[in-house]
């Protein structure tokens, strides 16, 4: 589909005019305008040769539409450098000397050294403020891209749709004329200063931003979306409060996604349509940006819905400011002055057509080909995005799965001994992406396996046993533990028989479990099993789990108690317990999967929740003064809490410990949840401005190592402590978070 200017009129001379208010009186060709040029902006005849082709893609555009996103794409990628590209973080996320298993799409792509690292991320950062500015744009771009698309393929944990999409408009703006308006290099070169850019240009971008919607559609067309599976835990958020009393997470989330995805494109495109699109598009966008941490992705697909409105709207609009501010927006008045970038018509004689003209029409058509085709290319990396992902991250199945993680357990075996222990899952890593996709298990088995001699492990054999649910359905394995992964080979062009197929054909259960959930108390808990015939789980449950028992719903089991040393077999409809705080293995004898699940009662939380609740009352008539009898002294602090709320209260009973401090996490959510809308923008904004901090901070101090040289250890561990200064009361940081996750030595 070829998307270009909406409503063009296109006078005798080649001059465009697009706006009622400045369009010239109507000629007799205006006039006679056809329904398809009133439409669509182009006539019949500019698709009936390729010479009409070329002219119609290179025809003189109004540039200052293009100029507004320019700068606003470089504003908002500017700030996504510190946030989701990691600059406030860089230490931790690199983790510079640290053994460190890393997930770049090429295993000879590895990061260069911290200081290094820093210097990367501020040539891609002054690279997003080039483009921001208009300022030496080409360059500027040069800088952005290759900077982009080195951290982009450095590491595939951090991959999504969005941030290929960021990566994709970078190369195209690179190509082309975004400095003609609004931009520094207008201000330093006269003859490309308001200059016509082609209709290419626009081409491209409203092609890209039409495929991210239409084809996240199309892939909302799965099953598991249209009924509701995929993102149903969406429908507790506070954002969904108003929608209650519909069916909120078929309607609401999944049809009003599925309809919106498929028709925003369109609805951006005509006019008619267009001002109710932008209201719905916005809507879904700050919803997005509330749900989801995406980063300047809502922002970004914000900024690009004005593409599609007509070219010369910046000009209309910044015209209604006041005149003493037009010195410093964007011209509002001057024709745009011609290009050599463009074909302009020169009736009665044919407009001439130079190489580069044709060359910028056939890369437009083979890019916005390339862009339908990759969504589905799948057959040829033979990875699909929804079980055992292949090359993802190009497909616009934006939140179309969502996975849940019941048990992991990465086992290693000594090549020469024939020792066997146990990792801890995630050692020497701060992903925890490798669990879904076959080629980051590959990766991270051979990573292993090159750090494990360290620990007088010889050659080591890798085996990991996965279990993940894939929108609400069984938890099953993912990975054949049978396999010793280091030795097993990997490719993305050929069906690997160590990745687990989907049980697709148990999805039907899914209906059984609400209506299982649903027969159950508030203390017990349920997780539904299917497992491949031939293989066994191995489980230990723990002793805060009382009354445990599995329930067959289909093919037949086999059930050993390790310590007891027997085995019963169990068919459908038949039940078993076992015992807490022992190992038991369940083996699948039957020909078929099996289905069965575990069926018990967290006796320790309940135990808690139950003293929880006697401490509250104990509390509100200690409060409303119906308590006569004298506290003993452990509960003294329910009262000292309630005399002073901000206090931390010293409590020598454990269990009135973690009261008080649910208390006070409750009553602090509750505080943010109900503050006014000035302290959310001041928490915000304090919150935003120590993040950017850092990054700059610490960055400055890498290029003065770079400069000079390392400074004593004391002065540099004081700069770092500077840079980590936090504002008062703030949350956990991205880069503490981090360091809580990360288990490098643990064995």
């Amino acid at each position: 589909m070829l998307v270009f200017q909406p409503g063009a009129l296109v006078s005798s001379d080649g001059e465009e005019h697009t706006s009622p208010k400045t369009e010239a009186p109507e000629t007799e060709q205006s006039q006679t305008k056809t329904r398809m040029e009133k439409i669509f902006g182009f006539k019949k005849e500019d698709l009936s040769s390729w010479e009409s082709l070329v002219t119609l893609l290179n025809r003189p555009t109004d540039p200052a539409c293009l100029g507004i996103f320019r700068c606003l794409f470089g504003l908002l990628m500017a700030i996504d450098v510190t946030q989701e590209r990691g600059l406030s973080h860089l230490d931790y996320k690199y983790l510079d000397g640290a053994p460190v298993c890393r997930f770049p799409l090429f295993n000879f792509l590895q990061p260069l050294p911290l200081d290094w690292m820093y210097l990367v991320y501020l040539v891609l950062f002054l690279g997003s403020l080039g483009i921001m500015l208009g300022c030496f744009y080409r360059l500027s771009c040069l800088l952005f891209i290759s900077t982009y698309w080195y951290i982009f393929f450095l590491d595939k944990t951090t991959w999504n749709n969005h941030s290929y999409l960021y990566g994709l408009i970078g190369f195209q703006l690179t190509l082309m004329d975004g400095n003609r308006y609004w931009s520094i290099d207008g201000l330093r070169r006269p003859s490309i200063r308001n200059a016509h850019v082609p209709l290419w240009n626009y081409t491209l971008l409203r092609t890209q931003i039409f495929i991210v919607y239409f084809i996240a559609g199309i892939k909302k067309l799965d099953a598991d979306w249209v009924e509701g599976y995929s993102m149903s835990y969406l429908a507790h958020h506070w954002l969904f409060d108003p929608f209650k009393w519909v069916l909120l997470s078929l309607l609401v989330v999944h049809g009003g996604g599925l309809i919106l995805d498929l028709t925003a494109g369109y609805l951006l495109f005509f006019d008619a349509t267009r001002p109710y699109a932008f209201f719905f598009v916005s809507y879904f966008h700050c919803m997005n940006s509330q749900l989801f941490s995406i980063g300047m992705f809502s922002y970004t697909m914000l900024a690009t819905s004005p593409l599609f409105c007509y070219p010369d709207w910046p000009r209309r609009f910044f015209d209604r400011f006041p005149s003493f501010l037009k010195a410093v927006l964007p011209l509002t008045s001057a024709e745009p002055q011609r290009s050599t970038s463009c074909v302009y018509q020169a009736a009665p004689k044919a407009p001439k057509l130079r190489l580069r003209h044709k060359l910028r029409a056939i890369f437009t058509i083979l890019y916005i080909a390339e862009q339908f085709f990759m969504p589905y290319s799948h057959f040829i990396t033979q990875g699909y995005n929804n079980w055992t992902n292949g090359l993802y991250g190009y497909s616009w199945d934006m939140m179309v799965h969502s996975r849940s993680h019941q048990h992991v357990k990465v086992t290693y075996k000594d090549g020469k001994t024939g020792e066997i222990g146990y990792l801890n899952p995630g050692v020497f890593t701060q992903s925890r992406r490798w669990k879904d996709h076959g080629d980051m298990l590959k990766q991270y088995a051979t990573c292993l396996s090159h750090f494990l001699p360290r620990y007088n492990i010889s050659e080591p054999e890798i085996y990991f046993d996965i279990w993940v649910s894939i929108n609400e359905r069984f938890q099953q394995r993912i990975f054949d533990p049978r396999v010793d992964i280091v030795k097993a080979e990997w490719s993305p062009f050929r069906p690997n028989p160590w990745l687990m197929p989907l049980l697709v054909d148990l999805s039907p259960w899914r209906t059984k479990f609400q209506e299982i959930e649903g027969s159950l108390d508030n203390q017990t808990e349920i997780v539904f099993i299917a497992d491949f015939p031939g293989l066994h789980l191995e489980n230990f449950v723990s002793e805060d789990l009382g009354n445990t028992s599995i329930h067959v719903l289909q093919g037949n089991l086999n059930v050993e108690i390790v310590e007891e040393k027997k085995n019963y077999t169990v068919k459908p409809g038949e039940q078993i317990k076992v015992p807490a705080g022992a190992y038991h293995k369940v083996y699948t004898v039957s020909d078929d999967p099996s289905c069965y699940m575990y069926v018990y009662v967290n006796t320790t939380e309940a135990a808690l929740q139950e003293n929880f609740t006697k401490l509250y009352e104990l509390q509100e008539r200690v409060r409303n003064g119906t308590e006569t009898e004298p506290l003993p002294p452990e509960l003294q602090p329910l009262v000292a809490a309630d005399d002073d709320e901000g206090a931390e209260v010293n409590a020598t009973d454990p269990i009135v410990k973690l009261f008080l401090k649910r208390q006070r996490r409750m009553k602090e959510v509750k505080k943010r949840r109900e503050a006014g809308v000035l302290e959310r923008l001041e928490r915000f904004a304090v919150k935003k401005y120590y993040t950017i901090r850092r990054g700059f901070l610490m960055t400055a101090i890498a290029m003065r190592n770079l400069a000079v040289g390392l400074p004593p250890l004391e002065q540099l561990t004081r700069e770092v402590e500077f840079a980590n200064m936090k504002g008062p009361q703030a949350e956990a940081a991205p880069d503490e978070r981090l360091k809580d996750e990360v288990g490098h030595g643990e064995l």
